[in-house]
């Protein structure tokens, strides 16, 4: 049976309720950086292009940002929506386990390229290398979990920075091969071909080497979503340390919410890749 790419890709469509997430995600925001500001340890709307959504915001650990690890979060949204204000929430589990966690932003679909928002999300990393003087644990959630696929495979050496400059990542619900999204009305907006779809898809790489790379999805997610997140965990298993997980019960959109537990499996991993980070 062919596969019905429109109803494999749309991830809000297979989560009805994902307004009422989305609102929830708004308020726990609003709330985490209010405390953070509170706490004087929220520096917000970091510009780092030359456009208003090229912003990082950085949340430090209670203890200071001097000796933590670095860990940088992209959000998703098809690479079309959203904003880094709605994902506050999610530094802190691994700003209570003494983690600095910036969140990136980019523009977005039509207005700019996929191509373009990968080449202004390696631009925040190197942003953020220049003002920490660190390595980055990167994570990102959907389009945001291609954008970090892509950034643990980046030749960062070509961009005047260290090799290993992102040595570990942590890729949620992502996407490493785009030409399924050739299929979609979706493609409208994304304007992609065969070529340019290859171009932008980390599976077509070459692979990293000497690095840790988790490819984690929500077990009840769609087969493609499931089946993009196995392909680059295996592909990229030879030389690196890789790991693929399904989370059960977990849509689409609920997956990410651990990231808010300080004690969630999820944010004892990326403590975890974020000090292995730290101390190379």
């Amino acid at each position: 049976m062919p596969i019905d790419y429109e109803v494999e890709y749309n991830t809000r469509a297979r989560v009805p309720e994902h307004p009422q997430i989305f609102e929830r995600w708004q308020r726990e925001a609003a709330a985490y950086r209010e405390e953070a500001k509170a706490e004087g340890r929220a520096e917000l709307g970091i510009k780092f292009g030359s456009t208003p959504r090229q912003i990082v915001d950085v949340f430090a650990p209670k203890g200071g940002a001097a000796n933590a690890p670095l860990a940088l979060f992209i959000h998703g949204g098809y690479w079309r929506s959203l904003e880094p204000a709605i994902f506050s929430q999610l530094a802190r589990g691994m700003n209570a386990r003494g983690v600095t966690v910036a969140v990136s932003g980019y523009d977005l679909v039509p207005q700019v390229s996929i191509a373009d928002i990968l080449a202004q999300t390696q631009a925040a990393c190197l942003f953020l290398w220049k003002k920490f003087g660190k390595r980055i644990m990167v994570s990102g959630h959907s389009a945001g979990g291609h954008l970090a696929g892509c950034m643990i495979a980046t030749d960062w050496a070509k961009h005047g920075a260290p090799a290993d400059l992102v040595p570990a990542a942590y890729a949620i619900s992502g996407l490493y091969d785009l030409a399924p999204l050739l299929h979609l009305a979706g493609n409208a907006e994304f304007k992609l071909t065969e070529a340019s779809a290859k171009a932008i898809s980390p599976l077509f790489w070459p692979a990293p080497k000497g690095k840790a790379f988790d490819a984690v999805v929500g077990g009840i997610e769609s087969a493609e979503f499931l089946r993009q997140s196995k392909i680059i965990a295996d592909a990229w298993a030879k030389g690196n340390e890789t790991r693929y997980e399904a989370i059960p019960g977990m849509n689409h959109f609920t997956v990410c919410d651990a990231m808010t537990d300080p004690d969630s499996a999820m944010t004892a991993r990326l403590v975890e890749l974020s000090k292995r980070v730290q101390s190379q």
